[in-house]
């Protein structure tokens, strides 16, 4: 059984703005389906077994491009999702690690298969977004 998933988008934006973006946790609504408020370093993830508010850490790196988010969950229970954007000359590639999730959130959002398919949407909206700016 796989505990993780890799996806890769084409990014059609300048690096800077890209990154700025995909790393404000405040963007997470606009193009993920579980994240609909953030603020203060929360956040609140709906999904279609529930909601559930949690803890929302992102760490990035514009240097390393990486961008990374880290859930607390209400029982402590830690998620972790990993992503990195590279410039490769006039294109921008996006990946992004999917983890399969910590107990609680799998009985929220699904279990990795599910959220892998959740995910090829996701960065599917992300670029389409960000192709138009």
């Amino acid at each position: 059984m796989r505990d993780f998933d890799v996806q890769t988008v084409e990014i059609e934006a300048p690096f800077d703005a890209a990154f700025a973006y995909i790393a404000d946790p405040q963007t997470l609504p606009e193009w993920t389906h579980a994240f609909r408020s953030v603020s203060n370093g929360r956040a609140t993830m709906v999904t279609p077994r529930g909601s559930v508010d949690v803890g929302l850490r992102v760490e990035s790196s514009r240097v390393g491009g990486t961008i990374d988010w880290i859930m607390t969950l209400p029982d402590g229970s830690v998620g972790r999702a990993f992503s990195r954007l590279i410039d490769v000359g006039n294109r921008r590639l996006y990946s992004f690690v999917l983890m399969a999730p910590p107990f609680p959130l799998e009985q929220l959002e699904g279990a990795l298969e599910q959220q892998a398919s959740i995910l090829r949407e996701e960065l599917s909206a992300l670029q389409g977004k960000l192709s138009n700016r």
